[in-house]
């Protein structure tokens, strides 16, 4: 359908995902509002200026009904509001407020994302090769037998590791013409096709 297409098709994509993250923390915010002063708008200040932001972002109508009945129900989410502090890049100072029902998670999420320099910094003295940001996530590459020390002082922290994997990182690169590489391809693509294989691990660059 050509770049115009997809061009548009990614902006509206990306903007989807922006309303709904808009929308779930109004709704939250609606919710805690809910809980702290009921759920009459006439007597609620705060959630009356609230229900006018979600009208303000295009939220749905059912959205805010739907956050109101959640705050009265029993079983609702407890939702807590928690505000954080640190600094960013360059000694920037950063505030963050936040509405959560998992405290624990919310300050690992927020310092993996705020404090990379000070990580990086405090994992040196594991003897960590390389420690970067990939995504939302954070990627560690050290020797296997720092594995223990570095997996307890993450926990120590209240940082969750999603995965862990052992490779085997050759020690001299070889480079092949186009024509090479195609043959070493599939030979690799035949061995990680057997239902025995786990990994396989090469030396070509």
């Amino acid at each position: 359908m050509g770049r115009a297409f997809e061009y548009r098709k990614a902006r509206k994509l990306k903007r989807w995902g922006n309303m709904a993250r808009t929308f779930t923390r109004i709704g939250k915010e609606i919710e805690m509002a809910v809980k702290a002063g009921g759920p009459d708008p006439a007597s609620n200040l705060r959630l009356r200026l609230l229900m006018q932001n979600a009208k303000n972002e295009s939220m749905p109508k059912e959205n805010v009904e739907r956050a109101i009945k959640r705050a009265i129900s029993k079983d609702t989410t407890d939702y807590k509001e928690v505000v954080y502090d640190g600094k960013g890049p360059h000694g920037i100072a950063v505030v963050v407020e936040t509405a959560t029902d998992n405290p624990t998670r919310t300050v690992a999420n927020l310092r993996a994302a705020i404090d990379m320099d000070e990580l990086e910094l405090e994992l040196c003295d594991y003897d960590i090769d390389e420690v970067f940001r990939d995504e939302d996530e954070i990627m560690i590459y050290a020797d296997f037998k720092n594995y223990g020390p570095i997996s307890k002082y993450l926990e120590d922290h209240n940082l969750e590791i999603k995965s862990f994997k052992f490779e085997r990182i050759p020690l001299t690169m070889r480079e092949l013409t186009p024509e090479e590489q195609e043959d070493v391809n599939g030979l690799l693509e035949r061995l990680e096709n057997d239902d025995d294989v786990v990994n396989v691990f090469h030396n070509m660059a």
